[in-house]
């Protein structure tokens, strides 16, 4: 059995920077992917919370934005995601908030380069994408994988991998693709989703994916519209992968993503907690992602060379409709003027060098990794508009190291990285450092349970925007924000547990963290005053049994709690801690022919935007896959059935606005035909 601890930390780096090939290449390497009788292969041989949900699934939840995918994962909370433009994720209460996007405390990674960062007000933008495009997407929670990705990630990281050719040729030369059309009920929602693949040989293979996503307003469980739900969205995958030299030492691949959005007379505040006091505008958002990934693998154990060359653009242009404020024409009201007539810009770009070593003796193995990294980030100046602009430079040095010492495994890792942020006007010039890292130990005891145990330190340096002219705000830029995270857990995975072929597969964590030095947040009822500390813990539990007749039951499960602590007072509760939550699956399968599932999700201990307490609300839904008898011209036939919401449950999400519920009842159908 793999060593069970950290190989998650380690390959972290190395699925960002050669997707495809490490996940392929190095199975184990983040730990073993237990194969369950349910929809959610397991990760184990970790100390690394991680959720996988693979291609299968994403097909199966038929999802309309990436955020509505992943918020199936312990711990992860949706904010306001029925659009992709409102879309933010918050894992383990950090993240996305009622005011912005995103807080700085998770990362956002597609195919390695960095996206969705951004603290733009009122508007989450921060998963900005299509679901089609990808094949995979990870959700990896808490701070001790975060090394390879950044400074300050307290919450976690959401990486997401595109499709590839050889997902459809088989890997084989020829043509291949898949064509699929999907109908919502609820927003007459239409999608179509082109892909097209060739491989001339085995060492060259081009991908082209097209897809159209189209919505008008949801209605709720009452039957009221959902204000500013529409949607329609236009996205793109081009992709091209080449092998080659001695032993295919060599691997090129080059990615292009891009999503837009073309919206009219829409809401300045895309979270709904401003009672349309900003208005309405015209926006467009267009988000790019491009990447060059170089691989050298030769046949040795000391060289597994990467490089990563990646550019994300996020671009979002405004243009006020005049009369839309309740607002305009009062005092109040030139103030936000320069906000919702502004154009925002951020700019990425990331080079990651890295290479892997396997050393030792027949007592200790090693399996270090360490790479370097160059960062340079550039926001558009819109100072009127609460969005400084300027530059950012960082540069990063990183060390893992997995120590195997028979059924123990000791894996300390490092980061050290230094930033630059210098304003684009009157701002000035700012200069931090940080060294941060984490120590992980496990034991194996052989026989299918193991545990495991981690600490992990962070800091997070000042971003552009941070910038500002206060004395607030250059004491936030001559700051660093300073968390720790404890985690202690157990896993167990068997076969014949309960009757012949069955399999059971389980692992639950417990963690704590605390934060100080605080400089994102402010205390309640104050502008200036920032936050002493935060404090949070919880326990997650994931779990899939499988029967050999083949019933099946997955389980995914968080609770938790959270203090924020205002300077020389007690604490109260955290306004963004996620809720405690159960999602518990029921299936059958016949064969490779058909899939049935009920899924029942139930949340307590929620909260709506305003920190007003919110009932506890369980959701149904209900899933059918069927793959007709393949004959000639049903080869590569897919057809997928869902109910989301089958009771019509009227309700508002977890940290939702009140005056923005979820949808109510929805039928989707798709139909897949592969060639």
């Amino acid at each position: 059995m793999l060593s069970p601890l950290y190989r998650g930390t380690t390959a972290l780096v190395c699925m960002s920077l050669a997707w495809p090939a490490a996940a392929q290449d190095y199975p184990g390497f983040l730990g073993t992917l237990i194969l369950t009788g349910g929809k959610r292969d397991l990760s184990f041989g970790t100390a690394l919370s991680r959720t996988v949900i693979d291609e299968e699934e994403i097909e199966d939840r038929q999802a309309s934005t990436v955020a509505q995918l992943i918020d199936s994962a312990p711990g992860v909370t949706l904010v306001n995601g029925t659009t992709p433009q409102g879309s933010g994720i918050n894992i383990r209460g950090f993240g996305a908030n009622t005011t912005y996007g995103s807080d700085q405390k998770i990362a956002v990674l597609v195919d390695g380069a960095a996206v969705g960062s951004e603290e733009l007000y009122r508007i989450g933008t921060q998963l900005f994408t299509d679901p089609m495009l990808y094949k995979q997407a990870e959700v990896l929670r808490g701070t001790i994988g975060s090394f390879a990705y950044g400074s300050g990630i307290v919450g976690g990281v959401v990486k997401l991998q595109t499709k590839d050719a050889s997902d459809f040729t088989g890997g084989e030369p020829g043509f291949g693709g898949a064509q699929t059309f999907e109908f919502s009920s609820n927003g007459g929602g239409k999608v179509s989703s082109t892909t097209l693949a060739w491989q001339p040989t085995h060492g060259a293979e081009f991908l082209l994916n097209y897809t159209l996503r189209d919505q008008a307003d949801l209605t709720d469980g009452d039957g009221k519209t959902i204000g500013n739900s529409a949607f329609r969205t236009p996205s793109g995958l081009a992709k091209a992968k080449f092998t080659f030299g001695q032993d295919d030492a060599h691997e090129l691949t080059f990615s292009y993503s891009q999503t837009i959005a073309d919206d009219k007379d829409v809401p300045y505040d895309q979270f709904a907690t401003t009672g349309g006091s900003f208005g309405n505008v015209d926006r467009l958002t267009d988000t790019r992602q491009a990447v060059l990934d170089y691989r050298y693998n030769p046949a040795s154990d000391l060289v597994d060379l990467r490089m990563n060359l990646s550019y994300a653009d996020q671009k979002i242009e405004y243009a006020y409709i005049p009369g839309s404020s309740p607002l305009e024409g009062t005092p109040t009201f030139p103030f936000l003027v320069g906000t919702v007539n502004a154009d925002q810009r951020y700019q990425t770009s990331k080079l990651t060098l890295s290479n892997r070593a396997l050393f030792g003796s027949d007592m200790i193995g090693h399996d270090m990794l360490a790479g370097v990294e160059f960062i340079r980030k550039e926001r558009k100046d819109n100072t009127a508009a609460g969005a400084p602009g300027g530059t950012d430079r960082r540069f990063a040095l990183f060390l893992i190291d997995e120590i195997t010492m028979g059924a123990v495994t000791v894996t300390p890792a490092l980061r050290y990285e230094t930033s630059k942020v210098e304003s684009a006007t009157t701002f000035g010039t700012f200069k931090n450092d940080a060294l941060m890292g984490g120590l992980a130990l496990a034991y194996d005891f052989g026989n299918g349970l193991s545990v495991f145990g981690s600490a992990a330190y962070t800091e997070g340096l000042p971003i552009i925007d941070d910038l500002g002219a206060s004395a607030a705000a250059i004491d936030r830029m001559r700051r660093t924000e300073k968390s720790h995270t404890f985690e202690l857990g157990a896993e167990y995975t068997g076969a014949d547990v309960f009757s012949a072929g069955d399999s059971l597969s389980l692992r639950g964590n417990a963690y704590a963290t605390q934060m100080w030095d605080i400089t994102s947040y402010t205390a309640a009822g104050s502008t200036t005053t920032n936050l002493e500390r935060v404090e949070t813990r919880g326990f997650e539990l994931e779990a899939s049994y499988g029967h050999a007749s083949g019933l099946y039951v997955d389980v995914a499960g968080h609770i938790g709690s959270g203090e924020e602590f205002a300077p020389g007072a007690s604490g109260t509760v955290w306004r963004n801690a996620a809720a405690d939550r159960l999602q518990l699956t029921l299936g059958q399968k016949w064969s490779d022919r058909l899939d049935l599932s009920w899924e029942m999700v139930h949340s307590a201990d929620r909260r709506d935007a305003f920190g007003a307490d919110l009932p506890t609300a369980t959701v149904h839904n209900l899933r059918a896959t069927w793959r007709p008898e393949q004959t000639s011209w049903l080869d590569g036939t897919e057809v997928r059935f869902g109910i989301e919401n089958a009771l019509d449950l009227d309700y508002v999400g977890h940290l939702s606005s009140p005056t923005r519920k979820a949808p109510g009842r929805t039928f989707k159908v798709s139909l897949t035909k592969a060639f």
